[in-house]
């Protein structure tokens, strides 16, 4: 009994040393304050290095990061000592904080890593606003790498198995800071972190943030976070949430712009209108050294109007679909927003409010989910009646993991023959969203050629069978709408080129995985272009409509309808004239003159700015210029609650 007395005792937690309430060290430990802040600067340093080592993945470029002496490097690393004080006071244990500050931000840095190596862009704090997209599409990723997939899972599973049991040792080993210990801590960081949060604000000047070199990039993301850091860019992105009104905005600047001659109209007998955005459609011939037989895409080619430049590459498909119903452009919005996610949170004027107070029924169709990409609120608050999605259609029939667009082209006119008003239908479709992973389809029917792995060929294949059954859906829609006796207008686009990765490398097509946000303009329309169909079973397709941005969608498409409206076709016209693209980092006139670093100019064009007003006015100012350019949106505006 007594020795197992003795056994208990000298398995008890140690106990805060009274004579030394500042840090809870054990006796015979020299200048215990001075090595608690050593080791916590000296732990923030080596876990900013290893952040900044798995997003960037180059030891060389991540060495040279923190060799520029007051760079924002050493500003992260006193921060990130700071939270690790700080926290340290909250847990009641030294350098426990790291337990859980560490493995946060080790896999924020490695989710980053991933997102910039598939799509380009870093990661910003509004990405977590659409995680669950992410958790949806899950068994695709695992699909194409089920080995990755594997090691991954138990990677994560071992980790937090270790971290539990690290946890509970610390709890029992480590003495308990005491009452004075935590609150000396806490009296000198929150005061500092406050101060760092309060420079934080990229829209207002900062002497302090300049003194330190931390320049918001705003503009150029990707160099934003290289120049910043991973930490700091991600902090200085959090504001972004909120839109601050453009220079100038006021009521007389908006009464100042030109208001068109044009009024809201539609012809007497009036044109049924589908818009098919089609997942990441594109002409996978236009890769250098490949061959494929036969022509995959044979309607596209023959009906093609010009094409649509996406303000993306190979996902963020909200951001276009955003620009193609709302005729607003994500030029104006700060980089990395999404939309769908932030801004729409109240009726937003598109073509289905228009087109609903003209007597049209308006439905959206996407054979996925309704929550993906926030659709079902901000669909109503386009001016949808409906949503038709993959919990409130029958069911469709898959090719391969997804729904065909086959099958999405029978619903489409099926839900057309039954109803005897106008309508206007917007479908998203599905069937050939990424990633490409070999042997997607059991029955092939092209074959590909091409100075690749057999990786990448048979990843290619997977695209192409996707891409041939979208050019057959459409050829499915146009040779029913021939036989309409209505007047029916019909465009069809890609979203984004697709998220090919390995193929582009390989094909000498790009140089990395994605496409760079800042080239020179032949190879941004290179990189972002996809094809366009905009027909009428009247006249035809349009032809020779260049590379346009999806914000004249709206203006072609009505245009070709015989509608017109003071804003989509009156305003909108005015502004095809001038310009053909209208993107952050490309702003192109019809005759392809360019504007080099057009958003970083004080003085801009005044056609660009009087855009840049109305938009802000229309999302998220007043609306005083709604009764001249949106008049069917006047005294209609409720919040919806969702």
């Amino acid at each position: 009994m007594v020795a197992r007395t003795k056994k208990g005792v000298g398995k008890s937690a140690p106990q805060f040393l009274e004579g030394d309430p500042a840090t809870g060290y054990l006796p015979g430990r020299k200048w215990p304050v001075i090595r608690y802040g050593l080791v916590s600067l000296l732990a923030a340093t080596i876990l900013v290095f290893a952040i900044e080592l798995i997003v960037r993945g180059d030891f060389a470029g991540t060495v040279g990061f923190f060799l520029q002496p007051f760079k924002p490097g050493w500003t992260t690393i006193i921060i990130f000592a700071l939270i690790l004080i700080g926290l340290d006071a909250v847990l009641g244990r030294s350098h426990q904080s790291l337990m859980i500050v560490a493995p946060l931000t080790l896999a924020l840095a490695f989710v980053g890593h991933q997102k910039s190596l598939y799509l380009g862009d870093p990661l910003y704090p509004t990405d977590f606003l659409y995680s669950r997209q992410i958790v949806a599409l899950m068994p695709l990723l695992v699909r194409e790498r089920p080995g990755t997939a594997i090691a991954l899972a138990v990677g994560i599973v071992g980790s937090l198995s270790l971290l539990v049991y690290g946890w509970r040792l610390w709890r029992r080993r480590v003495p308990a800071l005491g009452r004075k210990g935590r609150l000396a801590r806490l009296t000198l960081t929150v005061p500092l972190l406050a101060f760092f949060v309060s420079i934080m604000d990229y829209a207002t000047f900062s002497w302090t943030r300049d003194r330190l070199q931390i320049i918001p990039i705003m503009w150029d993301q990707k160099e934003n976070y290289a120049s910043n850091g991973f930490a700091l860019a991600f902090a200085l992105n959090v504001p972004m949430a909120h839109v601050p009104a453009p220079a100038g905005y006021s009521e007389k600047a908006v009464a100042a712009i030109e208001r068109p001659d044009v009024k809201a109209s539609v012809p007497t007998e009036k044109p049924d209108i589908i818009i098919v955005m089609s997942e990441s459609f594109w002409d996978p011939t236009e890769l250098p050294g490949v061959t494929i037989t036969p022509d995959p895409i044979p309607n596209v080619r023959a009906l093609r109007s010009g094409h649509v430049f996406s303000p993306e590459f190979g996902g963020m498909t909200a951001n276009v679909e955003f620009e193609a119903l709302t005729g607003f452009s994500n030029a104006f919005l700060p980089a990395g927003s999404i939309p769908y996610q932030q801004y729409v949170r109240a009726p937003v004027p598109s073509m289905a409010t228009f087109l609903k107070s003209q007597g049209y029924e308006t439905r959206a169709i996407h054979p996925g989910t309704s929550w993906f990409w926030n659709r079902t609120p901000v669909y109503a608050d386009f001016g949808f009646d409906d949503f038709k999605s993959e919990e409130n259609m029958p069911y469709l029939e898959k090719r391969g993991p997804l729904t065909s667009d086959a099958a999405m082209t029978d619903e489409i006119i099926r839900e057309a023959d039954a109803t005897d008003d106008p309508f206007f239908y917007f479908a998203v479709s599905l069937q050939n969203h990424g990633p490409y992973e070999p042997n997607r389809y059991y029955n092939p029917t092209h074959k590909v050629q091409a100075p690749t792995s057999q990786w990448a060929k048979d990843s290619l294949l997977s695209f192409t069978e996707g891409a041939s059954d979208a050019d057959k859906s459409l050829e499915r829609l146009i040779e029913w709408a021939k036989n309409r006796r209505r007047p029916t207008v019909l465009a069809f686009f890609g979203d984004h080129l697709p998220p090919l990765g390995p193929v582009y490398v390989e094909t000498g097509f790009l140089r990395d995985n994605v496409a760079p946000r800042k080239e020179p303009p032949d190879q941004m329309l290179l990189h972002h272009r996809t094809p366009l169909i905009v027909w009428s079973n009247r006249t035809g397709p349009v032809a020779d409509m260049g590379t346009v941005s999806p914000v004249f969608l709206p203006y072609h498409v009505l245009t070709t309808a015989g509608i017109s409206h003071p804003y989509y076709t009156g305003f909108l016209g005015q502004m095809r004239e001038r310009y053909s693209v209208v993107d952050r980092n490309l702003l192109l006139t019809p005759t392809g003159e360019d504007t080099p670093d057009w958003a970083r100019k004080k003085q801009i064009d005044p056609a660009i700015r009087d855009f840049r007003l109305l938009q802000y006015d229309m999302m998220f100012g007043k609306r005083r210029a709604a009764p001249d350019f949106f008049p069917e949106t006047v005294n209609k505006r409720v919040p919806h609650t969702s």
